[in-house]
């Protein structure tokens, strides 16, 4: 899919979701990446010490789910990020399937701009919530000047 949804085909309610199982790979990866190394996700003997007894994925590799489904699915390519909420709510260990559901809860035709509930689960248990804020193209019009990047001083 190389086109997202225009602003104009969008409606209260509608959901996408992506799920991916989390593997030791994409913990590397997601560390070496990020320059992220804290021994929770990568040491197993520093981890067994602490309250979750084992490694745990980065939260934020469990958030970046929801930037797929976004920016691949609903509302697709073309869809610019403005903010994010999280609340972590359980750890995601290696292993487990992840997946990330995002659903429209309003849309300003004024700023072309559509607010999401954001929710990622494992096992059906939410391991993270929020919600996130997005601009999305118009098919009859272009964004308005403030969605515009401003050239720098």
């Amino acid at each position: 899919m190389t086109e997202g949804c225009f602003f104009e085909d969008l409606a209260l309610g509608q959901k996408a979701s992506f799920g991916k199982t989390v593997t030791e790979a994409d913990i590397v990866l997601f560390a070496a990446v990020t320059g992220d190394t804290n021994p929770m996700h990568l040491n197993a003997e520093y981890a067994a010490r602490t309250f979750f007894g084992e490694r745990i994925a980065h939260g934020m590799l469990a958030a970046g789910l929801i930037t797929k489904v976004m920016g691949t699915q609903l509302p697709g390519p073309g869809t610019i990020y403005l903010s994010q909420t999280l609340r972590f709510r359980r750890p995601v260990k290696i292993g487990d399937t992840v997946t990330a559901t995002v659903e429209i809860t309003a849309l300003d035709p004024e700023r072309h701009r559509v607010t999401l509930a954001t929710v990622c689960r494992v096992r059906g248990e939410a391991v993270l919530e929020g919600e996130a804020v997005v601009s999305v193209p118009s098919r009859t019009a272009p964004p308005p000047r403030a969605a515009r990047k401003e050239p720098g001083p």
